[in-house]
C-alpha cells in the first residue's frame, strides 16, 4: 500500500477513479475539484473544474459536502485519436452530474467540461429508478461502449446495476459537439452481488476484461442512501459476463483495516492473472488517499482464494 501525496505534501483525498494519463496515472477526487497526476514519480495537481462557491475541497465538517461534483468515474477516451481520461459525476444530487475530459496537449493536461443533466435523467429512466436513487460509482470500457455502473443499496431496495452509453456521443456532449439529450442509453443490467454481516455489497468501479468480461470492486458500506457515508465492514472484487455474477472474492484487510477501493485500473493480463492498479478512500479527510496493487486469479477454482494486495 502507498500513500497519495502531492509534490508539496498535501494529501490526495477521497480517491474515486483512476485512469492511465501519458505515462502516468489520473487519480480523480470525489471531495475536490483538483485530479492528481501521478507520472515521473512526481503527483501533479490537475484542475478540472473551477472552484465551487469559493471552494476547491468539499467536507461535512466544512458544512460543504453538498457543493461537491463528486466526480467518481475515471474511463479512458480518444478525443481527435488521442487518448484522453473521460471523468464522471456520481449524479446524486443536480451538482454531480457533469462530465470532464482531460488530455495532454504538449504534454500538459487540458481540460473541458459540461453539464450533462439529461443523460443522467435517462439512465434514471432506464434503470427504472427515481433520481435520488441514482449513485454512478464506476465504469468499465468495451470498446466504444462505457458500460456505466450505479452504486446500489440493499438497504434502500436498490441492486447495483448498469446501463450501455456510446462513448463517442459522451465525449461529443463534453466537448459541446454534440446534444447531451441525444446521448442514447441502453441496456439495463442488475447484479446481484450478495451481502456481508447483513450489509449488501454495492459496486464502486469496474474495469474491463480482454474477451469482455468484467472485474467490479465493491463495498458493504453501512448507509441508508446515496449520499451518507456509513461504515465499510467488507470490500470484495466480483467476476461478471454480462449480468451473470460468476465469483465474489474478498479484497483482503490491510494493517487491520478495512479500505473501500472506488477506483480501478487494468495494468496487465498474463494468462488467468490479472493486475490491478486501486485507489481508495476510506471517507476521513485527514487520511491520504492510498493506492493498491491487486492480483487477481481467474483460473478455475482459484478466483476466491487469489485475491490478494
Amino acid at each position: 500500500m502507498r500513500q497519495l501525496r502531492f509534490d508539496d505534501g498535501t494529501p490526495v483525498t477521497a480517491a474515486s477513479g483512476v485512469a492511465p494519463l501519458g505515462e502516468g496515472w489520473l487519480v480523480v477526487q470525489d471531495d475536490s475539484v483538483i485530479a492528481a497526476w501521478r507520472h515521473d514519480d512526481r503527483v501533479l495537481p490537475v484542475r478540472v473544474l473551477p472552484p465551487v462557491e469559493g471552494h476547491d475541497v468539499f467536507s461535512s465538517a466544512a458544512g460543504t459536502k453538498h457543493l461537491k461534483p463528486d466526480l467518481e468515474v475515471a474511463c479512458p477516451a480518444e478525443v481527435d485519436g488521442e487518448p484522453a481520461v473521460l471523468l464522471l459525476g456520481s449524479g446524486s444530487s443536480p451538482r454531480r452530474m457533469r462530465g470532464v475530459l482531460v488530455r495532454l496537449v504538449d504534454g500538459e493536461p487540458v481540460v473541458q467540461a459540461a453539464e450533462l443533466g439529461p443523460v443522467y435523467a435517462r439512465v434514471a429512466e432506464r434503470l427504472g429508478l427515481p433520481m435520488d436513487h441514482v449513485n454512478l460509482e464506476g465504469a468499465s470500457r468495451h470498446g466504444g461502449t462505457v458500460r456505466w455502473f450505479n452504486r446500489g443499496n440493499l438497504m434502500g431496495g436498490v441492486r447495483s446495476a448498469s446501463v450501455d452509453v456510446p462513448l463517442e456521443a459522451l465525449v461529443a456532449a463534453v466537448l459541446g459537439r454534440g446534444e447531451a439529450d441525444a446521448v442514447p442509453v441502453e441496456r439495463p443490467l442488475e447484479y446481484e452481488l450478495g451481502e456481508v454481516e447483513g450489509v449488501g455489497l454495492a459496486v464502486t468501479d469496474a474495469i474491463a476484461l480482454p474477451g469482455g468480461r468484467v472485474l467490479l470492486s465493491a463495498a458493504a458500506e453501512d448507509t441508508p442512501n446515496a449520499v451518507d457515508d456509513g461504515p465499510v465492514v467488507a470490500t470484495a472484487i466480483a467476476l461478471l459476463d454480462g449480468e451473470r455474477v460468476l465469483a465474489v472474492a474478498p479484497i483482503p484487510e490491510v494493517d487491520g483495516h478495512v479500505h473501500k477501493v472506488e477506483g480501478l485500473a487494468l495494468r496487465g493480463v498474463e494468462g488467468d492473472t490479472v493486475r490491478l492498479l486501486a485507489v481508495v478512500d476510506d471517507d476521513d479527510p485527514t487520511t491520504p488517499a492510498a493506492e493498491l496493487d491487486l492480483r487477481v486469479e481467474l483460473g478455475q477454482n482459484s478466483f476466491e482464494k487469489s485475491t490478494s494486495g
